[in-house]
């Protein structure tokens, strides 16, 4: 008999702790109302201006604070992903969720880093893009399979947002770390 209460105790407690999660998921989404609607994918994206990079989108955050995860308008599943960068923006194509489109006009930059999201991944091991939102700079980042498109990446984004020097002055500093 005791060990049978203490079992539904416990199985009792893992799903307080799962609805309490939940609710908490919830309640961030609520506080995070500010964030516009996500743009509309163009039927015409262009030319490729890199290489498409599949692997896992990590999540967004608002720039600069990569603990704080944006759940809204469902940027806050991870999900394996596509992406592909041509001259009409940034697409990430997520299984399972909507895709995420960036207008090259919303991007700022594009940058290596070890960690968002809550998730970390050593140096250099997540493509972070830094685009406006609305009033907001968001970072969004990708893990890619194949981490040798990143530096395409970078210097395409660098020259769409027009901070070519700063992307080669990123690319240059990625490299000696990767090195």
């Amino acid at each position: 008999m005791i060990r049978w209460t203490l079992v539904t105790a416990l199985v009792l407690l893992f799903v307080l702790a799962l609805a309490g999660m939940r609710l908490g998921w919830r309640h961030r989404g609520r506080r995070q109302d500010w964030l516009p609607e996500l743009p509309i994918v163009p039927a015409a994206l262009g030319a490729e201006l890199a290489a498409s990079l599949s692997g896992l989108y990590v999540g967004s955050t608002v720039a600069t604070r990569w603990q704080d995860r944006i759940v809204a308008r469902g940027l806050g599943a991870r999900a394996e992903s596509v992406a592909r960068l041509t001259e009409a923006g940034a697409l990430i194509e997520r299984q399972g969720s909507t895709p995420i489109f960036i207008p090259a006009g919303q991007l700022i930059d594009a940058r290596l880093e070890p960690a968002l999201a809550g998730k970390v991944v050593g140096l250099g091991g997540l493509l972070v893009l830094r685009w406006r939102h609305g009033e907001h700079d968001l970072d969004t980042g990708i893990r890619a399979d194949d981490k040798t498109g990143y530096p395409g990446w970078i210097t395409a984004i660098a020259e769409l947002a027009g901070t070519a020097t700063a992307g080669a002055r990123q690319h240059e500093r990625a490299e000696r770390e990767h090195d």
